[in-house]
């Protein structure tokens, strides 16, 4: 399995990151159990998750998700082979943000919960206005010298913001973002690439997305209103389901068609091959839907399946 550098974070991760979002939630922890030794035996190495996983779930208060990356961890041993990244910042029981007291509170706890002594890769999960940068940045340096985070990165910042943030690095001598997490994918395209990509590439950043299958749509699974009721995510799908989302379904099928494979792999194969991407997140919750991820990091694109693609998800 080929494995990218994530950045100058000095990090190398198969071009396929796991999403820990549903650990806890849809998917229980045996059936997590599953899908991660299945992930790691088919080559992968990174997995993505956030303190305040899966805490939208009616009695979950969050950190379920990493509490079972952590036993697994622990029953599986070869910590070393793992890319752990997590999160700070969401709102949990009424906190959140990235004052530097917060971030040292919760990477203590995300340690604990994972059963580790360091974190590979550290983020920042949402932009936290009221904390100056250069505080957060700080937290943030003292974590890495004290060797319990590898490297940090961030997700869902602006791009102004993320270069204020780049720059305060620069000017204070402080620990950079190494890595960005935004919200890509085949339909939603315009924000990434108008604001963030044109950032990431100017300053060396690898670029881990999220939603790379659009919360399921991009797998053709939902193509009419009918299809909703499939999953918890359905209700989600009426913003996608228009005559652009239709016109990237049928590219989709074209595609797959042509390379025998499914709309699924074809989606992230797209994404993998965009110069700026590193690797896109994708979660599955059952073996089968795991195969079709792991198909498309070996499935490389033409230029003409990669121009039809294009030219049908244009915004």
């Amino acid at each position: 399995m080929e494995k990218r550098k994530l950045g100058n974070s000095g990090l190398e991760i198969a071009p396929l990151v796991f999403g820990g979002n549903v650990f806890g939630w849809t998917a229980d922890e045996q059936t997590s159990f599953k899908l991660l030794d299945a992930f790691v035996e088919a080559g992968f190495n990174c997995i993505d998750t956030a303190n305040s996983y899966s805490s939208w779930v009616p009695g979950n208060k969050g950190g379920e998700s990493e509490t079972i990356i952590g036993n697994w961890l622990k029953q599986r041993g070869g910590r070393e082979q793992i890319i752990i990244a997590t999160k700070v910042g969401a709102k949990l029981e009424g906190k959140g943000g990235l004052g530097k007291d917060y971030i040292r509170q919760q990477v203590e706890a995300s340690l604990k919960r994972l059963q580790t002594d360091y974190i590979d890769l550290y983020q920042s999960h949402y932009d936290d206005p009221e904390t100056p940068l250069e505080e957060t940045l700080e937290a943030y340096t003292k974590l890495i010298q004290e060797g319990k985070v590898r490297a940090i990165g961030a997700s869902n910042f602006s791009g102004e913001r993320l270069e204020q943030a780049l720059k305060a690095s620069e000017q204070n001598n402080l620990a950079r973002y190494e890595s960005f997490q935004p919200e890509y994918n085949l339909y939603d395209r315009e924000a990434y690439e108008k604001e963030i990509e044109p950032i990431c590439t100017r300053y060396g950043l690898g670029v881990i997305n999220y939603y790379a299958l659009a919360s399921g749509f991009l797998t053709g699974k939902y193509r009419s209103e009918a299809d909703f009721r499939k999953s918890p995510r359905g209700g989600g799908m009426k913003n996608y389901l228009n005559e652009r989302g239709i016109r990237i379904l049928k590219a989709l099928d074209e595609v797959a068609e042509q390379y025998n494979t499914t709309p699924a792999s074809v989606s992230l194969a797209w994404l993998m091959a965009r110069p700026s991407i590193t690797a896109p997140i994708a979660s599955a919750t059952k073996l089968e839907q795991l195969e079709d991820l792991v198909k498309a990091a070996g499935l490389r694109l033409d230029q003409a399946a990669i121009k039809k693609l294009d030219e049908a998800s244009a915004y």
